[in-house]
């Protein structure tokens, strides 16, 4: 791990309070980015678990390295208290448990809640901004930060664009002034329901990619970024939002960071997995590929491609077989 940049002051930026909810790769880079932006931040993780108990006792992990201006805390209550903005990076089935917890022990009047990872609650099929107004949260409150960029890049200074969405759009224009710099390049987000299903639904196109990597058939990407974003589109259209947002940053945009880079956990679970090799870090393709199918079948979508993910890790098809299949399938047109 090399950090070779520092992102330039802003001194006409209001500062915050930021609390950063998960100190894994997006929650330690966030906390991390915001501190280097000026704003007072602290970094809250369980005690006990790996992820926070080696920030906190040697502050740094394989990807930053905190200052001591950031401050490390377990207790929730005094971590959230004085913040003016939540950031929440945690694995999204886990989310549901953040927010009881939040709504438990926390006043959250008055702050924004910003959720930093991207998935879909396999219980409910609910995007997480819709988990997180279950809770008590007003719209106003919340909003969704995704796009393309890795913790890897960002932090030796190569720059990127991402998206802020929320439910009004004046969240969304406070959180980009609280966070926009040269390292990252926002764009506003006029579509939560796109925005975070194609978000999430990019992973699950990453672990196809792995998977053709692992198989020597990375000449069939290009079909997977036209096919997926096409189905991404419908399903987009079918629950209410604009199916041209599978086309945006939030989906097609992602593809490169997602389908191509080494630093990408989806494409790397799905080439392990045709490898027959273990891999430990968190893929959250494998969870939405299971959300999205059970959403799919329900709303009467076709998602070849989402089915054919969920199909190979639930019932154990081989790799080579789905492929088979999904090349066997019959005739169709381009568009549709």
């Amino acid at each position: 791990m090399q950090l070779n940049y520092t992102i330039p002051m802003d001194y006409t930026r209001k500062k915050i309070k930021a609390t950063v909810i998960g100190c894994g790769r997006w929650g330690s880079f966030i906390a991390w980015y915001a501190d280097q932006l000026g704003h007072r931040v602290t970094s809250y993780g369980i005690s006990g678990d790996p992820s926070y108990e080696t920030l906190a006792m040697t502050r740094k992990n394989e990807y930053v390295k905190f200052p001591q201006s950031i401050e490390m805390c377990s207790d929730i209550v005094r971590a959230v208290k004085s913040a003016d903005v939540v950031l929440v990076s945690v694995p999204s089935q886990s989310f549901r448990s953040v927010m009881s917890e939040l709504r438990a022990k926390c006043d959250m009047t008055g702050k924004y809640l910003v959720t930093c990872m991207k998935g879909i609650e396999i219980s409910t099929g609910k995007r997480l901004s819709e988990v997180a107004l279950e809770f008590g949260l007003e719209e106003w409150q919340v909003a969704v930060w995704a796009g393309p960029g890795h913790v890897q890049e960002f932090t030796v200074g190569n720059p990127n664009c991402m998206i802020i969405d929320a439910y009004e759009r004046s969240t969304a224009e406070r959180i980009i002034e609280f966070f926009k710099s040269p390292l990252i390049r926002f764009y506003y987000g006029t579509d939560i329901i796109g925005t975070e299903i194609g978000a999430a639904t990019k992973n699950v196109m990453g672990i196809i990619a792995g998977v053709l990597d692992g198989m020597k058939l990375i000449t069939l990407k290009g079909a997977l970024m036209a096919r997926g974003s096409r189905e991404v589109a419908r399903l987009i259209g079918k629950l209410g939002g604009n199916p041209m947002s599978a086309y945006g940053l939030c989906h097609l945009g992602d593809y490169e960071t997602t389908l191509f880079s080494p630093h990408s956990h989806n494409r790397m679970w799905g080439e392990n997995y045709v490898l027959g090799k273990k891999y430990d870090k968190l893929a959250e393709g494998v969870h939405t590929a299971r959300a999205i199918a059970l959403m799919a079948d329900r709303l009467d979508v076709d998602m070849p491609l989402t089915n054919a993910v969920n199909t190979m890790i639930l019932d154990k098809v081989p790799p080579r077989t789905i492929m088979e299949q999904l090349l066997e399938r019959r005739l169709k047109e381009d568009l549709v």
